[in-house]
């Protein structure tokens, strides 16, 4: 097994990966918050073929879920904002 100066060739391709899988999550949210916005205007009114329900409630359809889906990939997001600010602080 090879060694770098960050460790063995194993550990370098951890870091990376988790690194790479960390950056990833953070185009969840941003990319479920543009499809419910051109969702939203490219429908312009129309009902949802595949999510048809009786009632009228603004919280049906794709809009609405892509809204969801966004809010609930922030959590990346909160985390690097949270770190930022603890750094920031640190003497």
């Amino acid at each position: 097994m090879s060694t770098h100066r960050t460790g063995t060739f194993g550990g370098w391709r951890r870091a990376i990966a988790l690194g790479a899988a960390d950056r990833l999550s953070l185009f969840a949210s941003p990319t479920f918050a543009l499809m419910a916005l051109l969702t939203g205007i490219l429908s312009a009114g129309e009902p949802d073929m595949l999510c048809t329900t009786s009632s009228a409630s603004p919280l049906t359809g794709m809009v609405a879920m892509y809204a969801l889906m966004s809010a609930i990939h922030f959590a990346p997001w909160l985390r690097l904002i949270a770190g930022r600010q603890n750094s920031d602080q640190r003497p």
